[in-house]
């Protein structure tokens, strides 16, 4: 009975530990966002800090690397009012080697879910533009979330190129030491349940 109870606790905690994660943050700025009905693209966008990689802590720079991206095709909406980009694409943040940030690709992946991109009218009635979307892709079953701010286009409105003023770019990827524990328990939990089939 003591065993059964104990194969219970274990088999719910499990779950619960998968959760435990940790976030790694990246900052983009500049670069150009060009787009047409069939997508929009940032080119250009340099990497300047990122803070959490490797289970370290802020690095700043005035290029750490480089980072780009497509969406899919407008699904709603319009490019000049805000509408909503179908899920696909691609996201890549490479680093260059400097400061202590890898250099290569650090995340590859693709957009999830749709992407917003949102109009917003300042009280001056000029318009800067936000794309928010979510992401999967490489660093271990990773997801994460990019917001990406685009320069103040006046009073007129987008029309197919601007540039980007600043971008953040989160993602969560599962700690080293909840993977460990995940499969120590599932080690235990197959070595009670065997026990178990042979006593029986």
């Amino acid at each position: 009975m003591k065993r059964a109870v104990l194969l219970i606790l274990l088999a719910l905690a499990l779950p619960m530990a998968t959760f435990a994660s940790s976030g790694i943050d990246f900052t983009n700025s500049g670069g150009t966002l060009t787009g047409t009905n069939s997508g929009l693209a940032l080119s250009g966008s340099t990497l300047i800090a990122v803070n959490g990689l490797g289970g370290g802590g802020l690095i700043t720079g005035n290029n750490l690397g480089s980072l780009s991206f497509s969406t899919g095709a407008l699904a709603s909406g319009s490019l000049q009012m805000g509408g909503t980009f179908a899920a696909g694409g691609s996201f890549t943040i490479t680093g260059n080697g400097t400061n202590g940030v890898p250099n290569g690709v650090i995340f590859s992946g693709t957009f999830s879910a749709p992407v917003t991109w949102t109009l917003v009218t300042l009280a001056n009635g000029t318009h800067n533009y936000i794309l928010t979307g979510a992401l999967t892709g490489t660093m271990g079953g990773t997801n994460g979330v990019t917001v990406q701010l685009t320069v103040n286009t006046g009073k007129g409105f987008f029309n197919g190129s601007t540039q980007i003023s600043s971008g953040d770019t989160n993602i969560v990827v599962p700690e080293p030491g909840t993977l460990g524990l995940l499969g120590t328990g599932l080690v235990g939990m197959a070595g009670l349940i065997r026990r178990k089939i042979k006593i029986c």
